[in-house]
């Protein structure tokens, strides 16, 4: 996951230095800012649901880039920290990269309503019955919510999503355990 942090660190320097370009370069005279890149964060409540001994509640943090091409339609990408969870025979870590489409629709200069649905690959680490082990899996997810734009470049949000993930103990008669992450979150978003 180190190398991916790297590139994600990459990713955003880069979004930056875009974006104070094209901002010095472009004045389109409207009070809301429809297209450029974004940055933001979120900082939410999980909860972990499935059919293994993992279930349990805890807060969850992400961090957010993503490019408006207009009002309506972005793409994004996230790094999600799930934490840790699960009871003391059995536990796991996990976290994670996102992308994802977002399609917002405006009901008015203040408020929108948005639709996320995209890839996590997620890395676990776990532990059960005192073997360990570390897994990655790719799963979809689907979020919703609300955002409200404070001024042209500040908006905050309000997002719920889901995660359809799955834990293998290969140790345990290779089994595969559904596991969803319910995520309620509230943020914001800077654009640029």
């Amino acid at each position: 996951m180190k190398h991916k942090t790297k590139i994600l660190s990459s990713l955003t320097a880069l979004a930056l230095i875009t974006s104070f370009n094209t901002s010095a370069q472009s004045n389109t005279g409207s009070s809301l800012n429809q297209d450029g890149f974004y940055l933001g964060g979120n900082y939410g409540y999980l909860r972990v649901e499935g059919d293994d001994d993992f279930d349990d509640d805890k807060d969850a943090f992400e961090g957010i880039v993503g490019y408006r091409f207009n009002q309506y339609f972005a793409l994004e990408g996230s790094y999600i920290d799930f934490g840790e969870y699960g009871s003391d025979l059995a536990n796991a870590d996990t976290n994670g990269y996102t992308a994802a489409i977002k399609g917002s629709l405006p009901l008015n200069d203040a408020f929108s309503l948005f639709l996320k649905v995209g890839q996590l690959w997620s890395e676990t680490d776990y532990s059960a019955l005192g073997a360990t082990r570390e897994i990655d899996d790719e799963s979809v997810f689907v979020g919703g919510g609300v955002a409200f734009t404070l001024t042209p470049n500040f908006v905050l949000n309000a997002t719920y999503s889901v995660y359809d993930t799955s834990l293998e103990f290969d140790d345990v008669d290779d089994e595969n355990f559904e596991t969803d992450f319910k995520q309620a979150s509230v943020g914001f978003e800077f654009r640029f």
